[in-house]
């Protein structure tokens, strides 16, 4: 197989809320009683009470039109966001689980030298016909124990033709943003009514320098994609303006949308799930994030060798907690973590420290005084007790490289 090298990412967008504004729409579109089939009974007597995944994606492509969703462009063609919408009619609410695009995720049948999530839309949409979507929905599946019942993709393009078709959204600026260099955003606090492109700058930031700890990280970022989804629905499903703007946003935005659930379904759960409340369950912390050196690891990807760059190496038994709720099965990142018990760590940091690396169940000799270098060092053929190191470190700036001691060394 070719070896295929990743392209950079540089942005992500919320074509999120677009595409799951867009069955609201089918369902006002199709039957003047929407509103009142709303609610939890007629939620269950029209999908009866199992729960319906859905698996929402964003394409980050440069250079496509809107009625080209899974378009490589000239640039990227990842998924920008991963987000399974977990549809439960028996309660008639919705689950929005967001992945951490850059979660680092086993690919052995893949040539990927950096094997993160988002890298497998790419790889797939390389293939004739495209299989982004199907690459990226049995990983999902695989990550989180739960089945993916279907997909739905949009790009760039098709985000901004989404708002700007509703006249725009209001979205409250909780804190001073400016972030010049990446997406361009420059909001000042407070309630600020977005056009297209402004909305796509306002959930594109991660790397906010306006002086304050909003809107700083992927995980932050992923709050504001489930806040503008629950805006942009709201505002196309306006009783007030319904009548006349969903008929032409339907229109619209039909030949954006990538899809495998017939329109029919659509209509249904639109139709049954109006009204209902969206709550985000998001997978992953900061403490996941960190840098990996390049390394050797068994299986990662076909070469068995990953790039150096920052992932999110998520806790497989974090993720069984938050979503055992839903009756997932274990999840499953593809690589074997070692357990706390089996992990000899020698501690150079405070006592503070050493307790709580004691208290998670690592094996701990404390060496030393902490000196500052947020280091995690393992020993050869072990990356993954150094990455579950690093994952209680925390904090989410830990670099992480082969060492040559016998244990793991963490440097406080």
């Amino acid at each position: 197989m070719k070896r295929q090298r990743v392209r950079p990412n540089t942005a992500r967008i919320l074509i999120a809320c677009a595409l799951l504004a867009l069955i609201g729409g089918f369902a006002i579109f199709f039957s003047q009683g929407a509103r009142r089939l709303a609610g939890g009974v007629a939620a269950r007597l029209t999908l009866g009470t199992q729960p319906i995944d859905i698996l929402v994606i964003a394409n980050n492509a440069r250079g496509v039109v809107a009625n080209d969703p899974l378009g490589l462009g000239t640039a990227a063609g990842q998924a920008d966001v991963i987000l399974l919408a977990r549809i439960d009619p028996a309660a008639h609410r919705i689950y929005a689980i967001t992945i951490p695009r850059d979660t680092l995720f086993a690919q052995p049948g893949w040539n990927d030298p950096v094997p993160k999530i988002k890298t497998l839309f790419f790889m797939g949409d390389q293939e004739s016909p495209p299989k982004g979507p199907q690459e990226l929905a049995k990983a999902v599946a695989q990550l989180t124990g739960l089945p993916v019942d279907g997909y739905i993709a949009a790009n760039f393009a098709g985000f901004e033709r989404a708002i700007d078709l509703v006249g725009g959204i209001t979205v409250d600026v909780k804190k001073r943003i400016y972030d010049p260099r990446h997406s361009g955003a420059n909001f000042q606090p407070g309630l600020q009514h977005m056009n297209g492109k402004e909305a796509l700058a306002f959930v594109r930031v991660r790397q906010n320098i306006a002086g304050n700890s909003y809107r700083t990280n992927d995980f932050q970022r992923m709050q504001a994609e489930v806040q503008v989804l629950g805006i942009l629905r709201n505002t196309l499903l306006d009783p007030a303006r319904a009548a006349t703007l969903v008929p032409t946003f339907v229109k619209k935005m039909h030949g954006d949308i990538a899809t495998d659930l017939p329109q029919s379904r659509l209509i249904r759960i639109g139709i049954a799930m109006a009204g209902a409340p969206v709550y985000q369950v998001p997978l992953g912390s900061i403490d996941d994030s960190m840098t990996l050196a390049p390394a050797s690891v068994p299986g990662i990807n076909a070469e068995g060798y990953l790039d150096g760059a920052d992932y999110d190496v998520l806790d497989p038994a974090e993720i069984a907690r938050r979503l055992a709720p839903f009756g997932a099965q274990p999840p499953s990142l593809g690589i074997d973590f070692p357990p706390h018990d089996s992990v000899r760590v020698t501690l150079y940091g405070s006592a503070h420290m050493a307790l709580h690396f004691e208290h998670l169940g690592f094996l701990v000799a404390r060496a030393g005084a902490a000196n500052g270098a947020q280091r995690v060092l393992y020993p050869a053929g072990d990356a993954a007790a150094g990455w579950e190191a690093a994952r209680a470190l925390g904090g989410g700036d830990v670099t992480v490289e082969q060492g040559d001691s016998s244990s793991v060394v963490v440097e406080e």
